[in-house]
């Protein structure tokens, strides 16, 4: 079996497909762009969606890449031997052009002529078969044919060799082939087979063949049949360099010996450390990645950005509890940029100053932060222990329950709203020390703090309005207006978090993590003058709440509109949600004038503007 570095599997990948004739057509965003649902891409297949499903690719029939994907559904995992919240999918696809016997070939001939695996050992699972379509059969000749013993050919059922959209109908799907081998000898007995839980078969990746479209009375055979594979590359990388973790990989090998020089700590002296260590090393790649993707974010209290600020704060208390400097975490970030990922991410080199800036400032803001709210924690904790304390002392039987143990949710809130702890590291630090966390009471809570925003920012009218007059008409158009501009000037991040509008001026309140510059101030200004100036045409239109998601429309608190909505929409530069009053073309509003920019709270921003 041939070993790689995963610069050498990334370039073996691309050159192996374009010799059977594919386009490597690279890597999309990680963020994603609202069309599918999800923050971030999460598969290597998610971008192709849109061809797999009929569309006419611009690079052709047979296309392959390397795409980065970030999911962080299963956080909790990090710190194991497999786990990633960042990791790349090597990917390639038929659309509409060859079918089964090619991929089985070429899938074949790479894991055997390129790699070097035994074909007397490479084993694999196709589809069983059910009532609504049929075995198949198809595949598992092909794969004997080629060499894989009939022994080594397992079918098995839909949930295990089976894609397809889930609540979908009119979408392709199909049966998959999953490709396995033997990564030790058999040490549970004669019956010991791919579905055996003790780890002696390594999935290798997948084809999968998707043959039919799904309709509301079953499958029927599909005329452009597709092929998507997917091998994940840190998951290869193991195998094929006989390791026992993706940690121990290149990828993250420089990284973790840096770690343990600075932090005087031994990598695998301890599984408390180690996990770490692990966490902090993957925390900080998917971080980079996030800030230095070509639609970088930044950390807030929103969307992507939050899920950004809590990888982030994740890796900063991991870093303290192993004693070492936050100072170094930026200087991780380089060595991934500098080291790992110069040839397969070179704009993260071209971004380095940034994304370096911009993890010291998440790191200076938690740092004054954290010390406090831990110190807070620590009263939440041993307010518990008196109340114990106290009841044993009343009842020299009692014994604490679970419930003795939670703490509130107004305190999980408080830890949140004041020091800036996500629930999710309250509920880590408290089942480290055996507690647990009313979830639902800070739910709760959090809801009601919502509430009194919204109203308190909301006015006594619908959309933030004080009154329906001529003025306050104008100054909510120029609300959807500053809120594109804003979008424009400090990127996707910016959102409305609330506005107030009076006859006299607007208020409006955006995620941001800094004080915007005069700069910045000037060139949001200047936008939206500039679009009052075009006359541009408001138009309104009924539609369903999920039609208008999926066209783009910006919303607030979305669970709060009815399923039908209207979206405003002003030329091409604004498509809202909303249910208050606009003019019919911008150029009544007249001059646009922001007087002040200053901070609401923690990650949101307050501008007061007036119309001259």
């Amino acid at each position: 079996m041939k070993s790689y570095t995963s610069k050498e599997l990334r370039e073996e990948w691309l050159n192996f497909y374009k010799s059977k004739g594919h386009v490597d057509i690279g890597a999309v965003s990680l963020i994603g762009d609202g069309t599918t649902g999800v923050m971030f891409n999460v598969a290597g297949m998610q971008p192709l969606m849109p061809y797999l499903l009929g569309k006419k690719h611009p690079m052709g029939t047979r296309l392959c890449n390397v795409q980065g994907c970030v999911r962080t559904n299963d956080i909790e995992s990090i710190g194991d031997e497999c786990h990633c919240t960042f990791f790349e999918m090597m990917g390639n696809w038929s659309l509409g052009d060859y079918f089964k016997k090619e991929k089985t070939a070429w899938t074949f001939e790479l894991l055997t002529k390129v790699f070097g695996l035994d074909p007397n050992k490479i084993c694999a699972t196709v589809f069983e078969g059910d009532a609504t379509v049929p075995k198949d059969t198809e595949t598992a000749s092909l794969l004997e044919s080629l060499g894989i013993k009939r022994e080594n050919i397992y079918f098995l059922p839909k949930e295990d060799n089976w894609w397809e959209l889930a609540g979908t109908t009119g979408t392709p799907c199909g049966p998959d082939n999953e490709w396995f081998y033997p990564i030790r000898e058999n040490k549970c007995s004669a019956k010991c087979d791919i579905g055996c839980k003790c780890g002696r078969f390594f999935e290798i990746g997948n084809d999968v063949y998707m043959q039919y479209e799904k309709t509301s009375d079953g499958y029927i055979p599909l005329q452009n049949k597709n092929v998507d594979t997917g091998f994940g590359l840190e998951r290869l990388l193991v195998f094929l360099n006989n390791l026992q973790s993706v940690y121990d990989t290149d990828l993250f090998r420089d990284v973790i010996k840096y770690i343990c020089e600075k932090s005087g700590v031994q990598y695998g002296a301890s599984d408390d450390s180690t996990r770490s260590i692990r966490i902090i090393a993957d925390h900080m790649r998917t971080s980079l990645m996030l800030i230095g993707d070509r639609n970088g974010i930044v950390p807030s209290n929103v969307g992507a950005g939050y899920i950004l600020r809590r990888l982030l704060r994740r890796a900063i208390r991991h870093a303290k509890k192993i004693g070492l400097d936050t100072i170094e975490l930026s200087s991780i970030a380089k060595i991934f940029i500098e080291k790992v990922y110069d040839e397969a991410y070179p704009f993260l080199f071209e971004k380095e100053a940034y994304i370096i800036s911009e993890i010291d400032k998440e790191v200076e803001k938690f740092n004054k932060t954290i010390e406090l709210g831990l110190k807070e924690f620590e009263k939440v904790i041993n307010g518990i222990n008196r109340k114990i304390e106290f009841l044993s002392s009343q009842n020299p039987n009692f014994k604490p329950s679970e419930s003795d143990t939670i703490i509130s949710g107004k305190a999980a809130f408080r830890l949140y709203d004041t020091f800036g702890f996500p629930i999710e590291m309250t509920i880590e630090i408290a089942n480290e020390k055996g507690y647990g966390v009313d979830i639902d009471g800070f739910n709760q809570a959090f809801k009601e703090h919502q509430e009194l925003a919204r109203t308190t920012s909301s006015g006594a009218f619908k959309s933030g309005l004080a009154g329906t007059g001529e003025m306050e008409t104008k100054y909510h158009t120029a609300t959807h207006l500053l809120n594109a501009a804003l979008k424009r000037v400090i990127g996707e991040t910016s959102h409305q978090m609330g506005s107030n509008i009076t006859s006299e001026r607007l208020r409006f309140d955006f995620a941001c993590d800094h004080k915007l510059s005069e700069q910045e101030i000037k060139d949001a200004e200047s936008l939206v003058n500039e679009w009052i100036a075009q006359d541009l045409k408001v138009t309104r239109e009924e539609m369903t709440k999920t039609h208008a998601v999926e066209i783009g429309a910006e919303h607030q608190f979305l669970d709060r509109y009815p399923d039908n909505v209207s979206v405003y929409t002003i030329g091409d530069v604004s498509k809202e949600i909303c249910t208050g009053p606009h003019v019919e073309h911008t150029g009544v509003l007249g001059k646009f004038v922001i007087k002040k920019e200053e901070a609401s709270s923690s990650g949101v921003r307050r501008i007061k503007a007036i119309l001259e």
